[in-house]
Parts: structure tokens; sequence; C-alpha cells
């Protein structure tokens, strides 16, 4: 049996000019579009390609394939999701419980904001999720938030704080999706990350206090 090669993913160029990122842009936006009306499974490169306005041939030039883009538009939406995740674990001005409060509200209300989206790229994963690009991207993310769980649990064992990020993490990702799976007001938003948010912090604060395991 042949090992399964992990796709490419990784962009043909960089645009260095004003036109070549125009057009990059111009790419990416009408994948979006794609991806949001019409679902992964009818998402292709020509699809894109009629959408912006330009050839397969231009498309080809920044992204080799189908999944290329696809892996940009997760890339995006990542860096985004972590640029929120250090403006509020880099707040010294709020306590670590605080912070684990705040991070859960705008975990919370991203996912519903941006749930058409984040559906997609769920459904396209399995075209990168096995390449090395994506699993780069995922562990420094992963890195981030165990980093914030020794500030949370800063006596605690390493063994305590992977299980506890680890639990958090998880729970976070898949109550999130489910629960962003068809609209909410605002209201509903704050009611359940309030919830959500009470549940963590009366776990980690009872972690906290527990005698620390060894190591």
């Amino acid at each position: 049996m042949t090992e399964r090669r992990a796709p490419q993913i990784s962009s043909r160029k960089q645009p260095k000019q004003a036109r070549s990122a125009e057009l990059v842009a111009t790419i990416l936006e009408a994948a979006t579009q794609v991806l949001t009306n019409e679902g992964a499974q009818r998402f292709t490169t020509a699809r894109v390609a009629e959408r912006a306005g330009v050839s397969v041939g231009s498309l080809y030039q920044y992204f080799p394939n189908k999944a290329a883009i696809l892996f940009r538009l997760q890339s995006d939406e990542w860096q985004q999701t972590t640029e929120i995740l250090h403006t509020i674990i880099e707040d010294a001005r709020k306590t670590p419980i605080e912070r684990l409060r705040a991070l859960v509200h705008a975990f919370i209300r991203s996912e519903c904001e941006e749930a058409p989206m984040r559906v997609a790229l769920s459904d396209a994963a399995p075209l990168y999720r096995d390449a090395p690009e994506a699993q780069e991207a995922q562990a420094s993310g992963d890195a981030v938030f165990q980093s914030f769980m020794h500030e949370l649990l800063p006596n605690a064992g390493k063994r305590t704080r992977t299980l506890a990020g680890d639990l958090i993490g998880t729970t976070l990702t898949t109550v999130g999706k489910e629960f962003s799976e068809r609209p909410r007001t605002p209201a509903e938003i704050t009611a359940y990350a309030e919830a959500m948010a009470d549940m963590f912090c009366a776990y980690i604060t009872e972690l906290a206090h527990r005698t620390p395991e060894k190591t």
C-alpha cells in the first residue's frame, strides 16, 4: 500500500505588488462567497475563478489547488482568533480568571458571528488537515493556550494543567459549534457564554485549591 501524501497547501508565491495583492484578495473574497453559499462539496477552483472574474490560470499563480485556497481561508480565521486570544490573555489589568471569562465570551460570540463560514471550513477540513502547515498552525494556537493555563494554575502540576486546558478547549470548540448552528440573539449569546464561563471558572478555582500532584 502506498503512503498517502499530504496535499500541497502552501501558496505558489506571495504577492509583492499592490495589483497582485488585490488579485489575491479578490480570489479569497470570491472563495469565501463560494464556500459559504455552495458548501465544501461544490467548492472548486473553477467556481472561485468565475466568481472572482479571473482566469483559472491567474488563480493557479498563487494557489496550486482548492485545498490551498481553503487552507488560506482557515489560516486567516485562525490568525484572527489567535489575535483575539492574545489581546485577552495579555491584558495584565485583569486577573487570569477574569481573562478566562472574557475569552469564553469572545469565543462564543465569534462562533455565532462566523457560523456559516466555520461550518463550511469544518466540512472542508479533510482536504488540508493532514498537511504539515495545518498541524503547525494548530500547534501554535495550542501552545498559546497552554501558556495561559500556567497563569490560571501556577501551582498545579503539568498533568493537571494539560488536562484542564484540553477539557476547556475541547468543550469550547465542540459546544460552541453546536450552539452556533442556528441564529442566536445577542441576549442568548451573552447568557450562554456567561453560563459556560461560570462553569470553567468554578472548575479552575477548584483545581487551584487542590494539593498539586507530584510530577
